[in-house]
Parts: C-alpha cells; structure tokens; sequence
C-alpha cells in the first residue's frame, strides 16, 4: 500500500453511566480508574508515535464509551500530549462523542475550550419508548437542548446518531424521527439498524424470546425512507450509513474507507498503518497493569496482499466514491486486479453497481445488498 501523508489518532474512552442493551463496545460503568487510565492513554500516545509512517495528523477522534465523561483536565491533558508528540495540522478535525445528558452549557463551553471542533451526539431517537428500550441515559429534551445548545456555543460541525429498525419503531414514527434531527439542523447524521450481537444486553433477551427484532422488510423500507428523506433535504449519502450536508463529511470516518493511517490508543483501540493492524487487550485493569510495566498488551495482524485487497473492497464499496480501478492496478497484483474485473461484471449487468471510467460504486438497489456483493468481490484463497 502506498504510504500516505497524514494520518490521524482515535481515543477510546472506556466508561459509560448506562450499559445501552445492544452496544457490544468495550467499556465499564465504574469510573473508580478514570484518572489512572487517563494518565494509561497519555503515556501509550508517547510510546507508540513511531506506529505512524507520517507525524502529521489530520484528525483526532475520541470515540468509547461515552467521552463527555472526561472533564476539563482529563480531556486538556490528552489533547496537550497529542500536540507536544505530534504535528497536528492547524486545520485537524478534533471529534468527541457525547451523550445528551453530559452536553450542559458549562460543559459544552469546556469542551470547545479544549480545542474539540466536532461533536457526534447520540441521540438514537426521538421517541421516549425507544430511549425506555435501549436503555439510554437522556431525554428527549435533553436531546434537543445539546444541539442547541451546542450551535450558541459555537460549534458549527454536529452530526448526530439515529437507530432504525428497533422493535414496534412505526414507518410512521420512523419518519417523524428523520423530521425531527432535519429541523435541528445538523449538518451531519450517522444512521444505523439495530442489531443484535452477542454479550449484549439485548441478544439475551432476544434469546429468551422477549421480543423479536423487526423483518428485513421492514428495516428496507425503513432504510429507504431514510435515504430518500434526507437526499430531498440536501444531504448525500456518502457512505451506507453516512449522510452529510456540503462540506461536512467526516474527515475521520472518511479516513478508515480511504486506507488512511490511524493509531488507536486506550483498551480496545484498533491501529492500522498499511502493514499491521493492531488492537489492544479490552480490559481496562489489564490495559493499566501493561502501561505501568511497559507492556503494552495487544495483538498484531501482519496484512497480506489478499487481506488488503479485501478490506479495501469492503470499505471503498459503501462509499460515493467507489472503488478505483486505477488505485487496484497501483497497489495489488494483476491476479486480484483481473479477479475483480471479472467478479463485478455480473453486478454491473444487474444495475446493483454502477461502473463510470475508472470507478465502481453502488448502485441504489445495490446498497440494500452491499455485504453479499462485498463477498463476493473479495479474494478467498
């Protein structure tokens, strides 16, 4: 893969107040060894700057868990100890994830302060029933107030989460929710269905037989609406689950789809730098104990020809931009370029991908199928 000139860090907050019932994210709900783990974070940041091929940084993301846990000297520190190891470029979008109930003025006016430049609120809905069912940790009200709040603070570049497909979510009620975050005015909403992983909160229920997520029938309706909703109110759908008004796509999600470099820091946290992909041990006691003896507790994964052909399929094809003929020629072997060349031409030929010079993007039929056509473009040995 060719090196590339920027890279950017992600910070994996671990702490939450609630266990939300379908999140399979590490994270703890005792904040007992937030300081120690803060003091963790900063010293891995300078112990593990030489990851990166490039030391100029285009985006700082602070991702968990819920990070608007962190107060004013916690999230100073970090951000101090990534500009005095880093160049960081003076135009660097700086994300933090929040929850609504955390977004008071006081600590909207903290967090702009520090230097964050984004916020990624999440919302999830607009309906106190889902909020009830999910286990979240705000209100409606609450919801509304953080951006609001958030816009006479100053901030200017918000995107929001939105939840379809969570049980008896009405196509009515569905609608009113994508109503609801178009008159907030935010220039940025990230949109998922929800699904069911193992060790949730949620899969155990399921299995019980509590309820039953929605049919597939439903979630593609819901899907649809989604698109077709915000595309008449001036978003783009740049990535499957990505919807961004001009100007406002997010530089660091947008990163991971373009095979840019990353470094993770914090238990959990992933790094990728062309070569390896690395992620650290998730255990917050476990990740403390390895920062304190030098011992940084992770696995590594050395990325083969064929694995890097794959994940660049996988993540190019959900995006507006495609996948680029000319990038495969550049980077992989002719047995993969002509693999894919050979592959696509029956998408291409059932309107689910769309071929234009060089580039193959999705068609909008073929979104809805966008992991069977992955698969089926990817190498297997």
């Amino acid at each position: 893969m060719k090196k590339t000139s920027l890279a950017g860090i992600y910070i994996h907050i671990p702490f939450c107040k609630k266990a939300c019932v379908y999140c399979d994210f590490h994270f703890s709900t005792s904040m007992k060894n937030k300081t120690e783990l803060i003091a963790c974070i900063n010293k891995e940041l300078k112990a593990k700057k030489e990851y990166l091929d490039t030391n100029s940084i285009q985006t700082i993301y602070f991702g968990g868990g819920t990070p608007s846990v962190l107060n004013q000297e916690e999230l100073t520190s970090i951000l101090c100890t990534i500009r005095q190891e880093y160049k960081v470029d003076e135009s660097a979008e700086i994300t933090l994830e929040a929850n609504p109930d955390d977004l008071t003025p006081e600590k909207l006016a903290i967090i702009k302060q520090s230097g964050v430049n984004r916020l990624s609120i999440g919302i999830q809905s607009f309906i106190a029933r889902d909020l009830a069912f999910m286990n979240r940790s705000h209100t409606i009200l609450q919801a509304t107030n953080a951006i609001k709040h958030a816009k006479e603070i100053g901030f200017d570049n918000i995107t929001i989460d939105l939840i379809y497909g969570i049980p008896n979510l009405t196509e009515l009620e569905w609608k009113r929710n994508i109503k609801k975050a178009i008159e907030l005015d935010v220039n940025h909403i990230s949109a998922y269905c929800l699904t069911s992983e193992e060790r949730t909160a949620m899969h155990h229920d399921i299995a019980k037989g509590k309820y039953e997520l929605p049919s597939e029938d439903v979630t593609t309706e819901q899907f649809t609406t989604l698109i077709n909703t915000l595309e008449e109110h001036g978003y783009e759908q740049y990535e499957i689950s990505n919807f961004s008004k001009k100007g406002h796509n997010s530089k660091h999600n947008s990163s991971y789809w373009k095979q840019t470099h990353f470094l993770g820091v914090g238990p959990s946290a992933h790094s990728f730098n062309g070569k390896t992909r690395r992620w650290n041990v998730s255990n917050n006691g476990r990740y403390i104990k390895g920062a304190n003896e030098n011992n940084w507790l992770a696995e590594e994964e050395i990325l083969d020809e064929p694995t890097r052909y794959n994940e660049y399929v996988m993540t190019s094809l959900r995006t507006s931009w495609g996948i680029d003929s000319q990038f495969l020629k550049a980077n992989f072997s002719s047995q993969l370029v002509t693999h894919f060349i050979k592959e696509s031409k029956r998408f291409i030929l059932d309107n689910s991908l769309i071929q234009k010079g060089n580039f193959f993007t999705l068609s909008q039929s073929g979104k809805l199928l966008a992991d069977r056509i992955a698969s089926e473009l990817f190498w297997v040995e």
